[in-house]
């Protein structure tokens, strides 16, 4: 019964407060705060401080703003032209033609960037021109974007990932490795729909791009290398034990400095930019997080976590059961709130839960991160969404329909890994990294 109390304060205090427009990491500090008040005997003020100190100052959190700040420097470089002209020769022959530089653009984006809206407005700043100019549907270019764009949450260096490993106090590369396959399956996922939507859609195809030499083709491959080596120099590093997540972040802004600088997109005024923008970011993130331990902190103290647990063990779930129930929880969660707030707001309740149920937390990080990515094409809060409608003027209403075919393949990814967890679960116990 004191628990239910105390569940109710802490909804009512949140929703409160998030309903008053307070911010978000803001809010979970009052949360925890009232809780620390109403339910201990321990001063409140010196908690917060200690807390939010250690939540701070953890190491593995540095690899945060530094992988940030990678994709911020890639942005302001020529990467999104350059990635084009050396895509497009290689996907203009695949059922789908150059749909598919979507799909593959924002898959290589993406592990130079673990952010989805840095992923959306790269690839949507090459591809969009392009393709409109070509006279694809314009459904399918805004749809394709806005699902592939998911992928930056999923590859590695994901943000998201990076934060539901210091939430949980888990292994980074662990979770990075076990990002790769469920990765690049809902790629294919993606490519597969615009190959079935190129057979049954006949009369909307545009016209076939001209043939080019395979020479041609190899010289244009050119531009993806920098980009290519700079994946390898980052992901490799960690997943050949040579690094750890913050010192393969910290190699990546080193190798996109240069490749800003070889491009010549790198003055004193985009690099001021980008680091503005990773700090932006970085300080949101981080005031979320704080909230997060102290609130984790607060409801330690109630039992609430214990107590739910001990009620999930009683009820006897299968973890099948359990996870259609959190799908369905996130996915609503979702709609109000971004990711890295969905998952930080939400661990201190749902770890307990889903270690009583024997569940693998790594691969519960991929399942969540699937969740999360529908969320980001799904209204009222899609923030891809508000990106694409930034980027091409169209209604909310019209870009959330042209979504709605990718959310659906985001769903069916959620029932592969269910019935292979092998596929997030396989590459982290058979390579040693660091």
């Amino acid at each position: 019964m004191n628990e239910l109390y105390a569940v109710g304060i802490f909804l009512l205090v949140l929703f409160t407060l998030l309903g008053g427009s307070v911010w978000i990491g803001l809010a979970l500090m009052g949360v925890a705060w009232v809780g620390m008040e109403l339910f201990t005997v321990r001063p409140a003020g010196d908690a917060m401080i200690t807390t939010i100190w250690t939540g701070a100052s953890s190491w593995t959190l540095t690899a945060l703003p530094l992988f940030i700040w990678m994709g911020e420097i890639l942005f302001r470089t020529r990467l999104s032209q350059d990635m084009f002209k050396g895509l497009a020769p290689w996907m203009s022959w695949l059922p789908g033609g150059l749909l598919h530089t979507n799909i593959v653009g924002c898959t290589i984006f993406a592990a130079v960037s673990g952010s989805s809206a840095a992923t959306l407005t790269t690839v949507g700043k090459m591809s969009i021109p392009e393709l409109r100019a070509r006279n694809y549907p314009e459904y399918m270019i805004i749809g394709t974007l806005a699902g592939a764009a998911t992928l930056g949450l999923m590859i590695p260096p994901s943000l998201t990932l990076i934060v539901y490993g210091v939430t949980i106090n888990e292994s980074i590369t662990k979770l990075f490795m076990a990002g790769i396959f469920p990765g690049l399956v809902l790629a294919g996922l993606f490519m597969s729909y615009i190959v079935l939507w190129h057979y049954f859609s006949k009369g909307q195809r545009p016209d076939p791009e001209p043939s080019m030499k395979f020479v041609d083709m190899v010289k244009n491959s050119r531009f993806l290398i920098p980009v290519l080596l700079l994946v390898f120099a980052v992901i490799g590093s960690m997943y050949l034990g040579y690094a750890t997540a913050t010192e393969a972040a910290a190699v990546g802004v080193v190798g996109s400095l240069t490749l800003a600088a070889a491009q010549h997109s790198l003055n004193w005024d985009t690099f001021v930019a980008s680091l503005l923008g990773a700090t932006r970011t970085s300080a949101m993130i981080a005031l979320i997080l704080m909230g997060a331990a102290f609130l984790s902190l607060s409801m330690g103290f109630t039992g609430i976590p214990r107590a739910l647990a001990a009620f999930i063990d009683s009820m006897s779930l299968s973890p099948l059961v359990l996870i259609m129930a959190l799908t369905v929880f996130y996915i609503i969660l979702g709609m109000f709130l971004d990711g890295i707030s969905s998952v930080v707001l939400t661990m201190a309740i749902v770890e307990p839960m889903i270690r009583q149920a024997g569940i693998d937390v790594i691969w519960f990080g991929i399942f969540v991160v699937v969740v999360v990515e529908m969320a980001q094409v799904t209204p009222p809060i899609g923030f891809n969404l508000f990106v694409l409608q930034g980027m091409t003027k169209h209604e909310i209403s019209y870009i959330s329909k042209t979504a709605l075919p990718m959310v659906g393949l985001m769903a069916l990814m959620i029932v592969i890994l269910v019935m292979w967890p092998e596929l997030a679960t396989w590459l982290p116990n058979n390579i040693r990294g660091r």
